[in-house]
């Protein structure tokens, strides 16, 4: 996601990001109820569940093929469980286990996605003093659900969804269409997120004028990656961060 907000007052905006992994908490259940649902009413072996899920995250993060801006997120998605139930049975498609696999997989995911209390406080307090405008690639229907069950609107001034745009991160476009909205300069933002390829490149290349990278997982970026201006290892470090700006 994305978050541009203001400086010293809400009429000159910051650009904050952070990604949507920072504003949800993902938990394995929705795996494990899949997994379940497998074994127990279907007659799974452990094993083939497991590499039944294992191929369809596979498929997941590679994306499907005829995938396009008009895209029905649940059909094609059922569809990667499909080919994956199919690769690991090497039997014919079976649409309808299908289907019951992943609006479970879908449905406990969804369940599980929140804005930690810690996070929704600093929000909160951030927005008395700043814009606050929220950015996410993805499809527009996958991410508005999310940003619904989790109630964004709360806590941002504008939410941009990458989807919904003709291009998504690090694509300088939907960076100039942030600043648009928010009636601001580039170089009167920040940006803030945990991807040097999407977040930190785009920020970069926009001109914001500063970058902030959020290093949870103590990576080290490679010769190829942006440099951000600043590291952080959680999102709750970026308050201190900010204020050293004013």
């Amino acid at each position: 996601m994305y978050i541009p907000i203001s400086f010293k007052d809400r009429d000159s905006c910051k650009l904050l990001k952070y990604c949507l992994l920072y504003l949800y908490c993902y938990f394995p259940s929705h795996k494990t109820q899949v997994k379940d649902l497998l074994i127990t009413q279907h007659g799974y072996e452990e094993s083939a569940a497991h590499l039944v899920i294992e191929k369809f995250y596979m498929k997941l993060e590679n994306g499907h093929p005829g995938s396009s801006m008009q895209r029905d997120i649940d059909k094609e998605r059922a569809l990667l469980f499909e080919l994956a139930i199919q690769e690991t049975n090497g039997t014919k498609p079976d649409k309808g286990l299908a289907a019951e696999c992943y609006f479970l997989w879908k449905n406990t995911r969804l369940k599980h996605i929140h804005i930690p209390a810690e996070v929704k406080a600093m929000l909160r307090k951030l927005r008395q003093s700043y814009k606050l405008l929220l950015l996410t690639n993805g499809s527009s229907s996958v991410q508005r659900e999310k940003i619904k069950v989790c109630q964004c609107e709360k806590y941002f001034d504008i939410i941009v969804v990458g989807g919904e745009q003709q291009e998504q991160k690090p694509a300088s476009s939907i960076f100039q269409e942030c600043f648009r909205l928010l009636e601001v300069k580039p170089d009167a933002c920040v940006m803030i997120g945990d991807d040097l390829k999407t977040d930190i490149q785009g920020g970069v290349n926009a001109g914001v004028r500063a970058t902030i990278w959020i290093n949870n997982n103590n990576l080290k970026p490679d010769a190829h990656n942006a440099v951000p201006d600043h590291t952080v290892k959680t999102v709750l470090e970026v308050k201190d961060i900010l204020e050293r700006f004013n």
